[in-house]
């Protein structure tokens, strides 16, 4: 377990359509929060009819204490990667709350201020793998939410994946890491964990 940072309830919101791996992205950010940060986590989610295509969210309340209700009331954090996910969602972000979204798949953004990483090019590009999109997400979280352990996530990995995939999505997990810290080095100090400090532009 590492050293809990002390935060009162955070939202966060993981939206795409099937076949993206929200659903898995969900799961394993709840699991690696509660077990291997030690925090209090509550996880719900969300799908459409279709198999693929159909959309997709995966909702997670993260706190230091007891969390009292389970859903999300107002979002902290809204991660959305396709188009259609942005536009319905975004009404859900709290005053100061901040949106990540996947840039090769959303073109237009309800606002000027958000963070943007080519999630789905990049799995696709550099490790091979269009299904890894979400690991690449993953690592990029783990950069922009400075309560969420890299080392952690990495090894909790074995855990939570199949060995036969293991490899290919700590690479994954590493390029959208390595990714986020570089376009966006500061990010986590927008965050005061009662509310994300925002700026004018989307860095």
């Amino acid at each position: 377990m590492s050293n809990q940072q002390e935060m009162n309830r955070f939202e966060i919101r993981l939206s795409g359509t099937g076949g993206q791996g929200i659903l898995t992205l969900g799961k394993i950010m709840g699991q690696v929060l509660a077990l291997d940060h030690g925090f209090y986590v509550t996880q719900t989610q969300s799908y459409g009819p279709e198999a693929r295509g159909g959309a997709s969210r995966a909702d997670l309340v993260v706190s230091s204490q007891p969390i009292s209700y389970p859903k999300p009331v107002n979002l902290d954090l809204l991660v959305a990667l396709s188009q259609e996910a942005c536009n319905t969602y975004f009404r859900n972000l709290k005053p100061g709350g901040f949106l990540l979204v996947d840039t090769s798949l959303v073109a237009q953004t309800p606002s000027n201020v958000f963070w943007g990483l080519p999630f789905t090019t990049l799995a696709q590009e550099k490790i091979g793998v269009p299904q890894a999109t979400n690991i690449v997400c993953l690592g990029a979280l783990c950069h922009f939410l400075s309560f969420m352990n890299f080392t952690h996530v990495k090894k909790s990995l074995d855990k939570v994946l199949p060995a036969k995939i293991l490899a290919v999505n700590t690479k994954a997990l590493t390029l959208g890491h390595s990714q986020a810290k570089k376009l966006y080095p500061d990010a986590a100090k927008k965050w005061t964990f009662s509310s994300p400090m925002t700026t004018e532009s989307g860095q």
